[in-house]
């Protein structure tokens, strides 16, 4: 069974896309590629079992196996070695990504408390953005009673977008829910 959102992308926001890009192909519409879940655990330090807590968390949220990131050199001041645990990251492509960005927009998003709006000036300049997670307890897979700390984590979405205006317009399609401006 295919994702709402892949079909929702081919049948709904293509079109709509090439006529407001002017996209004289289907191939020059921007796309989603993938979204990378990146969770830091700067506790790992004193408990390394942070990381494999972190890790877990991340694997209820995204469906799929975490690879844990290590540290590439030494840093006194932080007390870290190289070769250190000292996050987890995860990377979703395909029917998993479409499952993740619809359930992110349409149950998580909204289980902010005080949500505005992401904001518009987290895109890099190459059409991909990022965007910063507070609680990871938002996500409704990750059980409240089991989590021993409440930890943040980044969503970067890497998309096939020339610039950032192809990528707004694209996430705008999407019904991504960017704040308004107080201008």
């Amino acid at each position: 069974m295919e994702p709402r959102y892949k079909t929702k992308y081919k049948n709904e926001i293509v079109p709509a896309l090439m006529k407001e890009l002017g996209c004289s192909s289907v191939m020059a519409v921007p796309k989603l590629l993938k979204i990378t879940i990146n969770m830091g655990v700067g506790e790992a330090v004193e408990n390394k079992n942070e990381v494999e807590s972190a890790a877990n968390d991340l694997t209820a949220l995204s469906g799929q196996r975490v690879v844990k990131t290590y540290a590439r050199k030494s840093i006194s001041n932080f007390k870290i070695r190289e070769g250190m645990a000292i996050g987890a990251k995860v990377t979703l492509r395909g029917n998993r990504m479409y499952e993740f960005l619809d359930r992110l927009l349409n149950v998580s998003l909204p289980h902010v408390r005080d949500f505005r709006g992401v904001p518009t000036r987290s895109f890099d300049g190459r059409g991909n953005y990022t965007l910063g997670v507070k609680e990871h307890i938002i996500f409704p897979e990750i059980r409240y009673d089991k989590v021993d700390r409440i930890r943040g984590l980044d969503i970067c979405f890497s998309t096939s977008a020339m610039d950032d205006a192809q990528a707004m317009a694209l996430f705008k399609a999407f019904g991504m829910p960017f704040r308004k401006s107080s201008n």
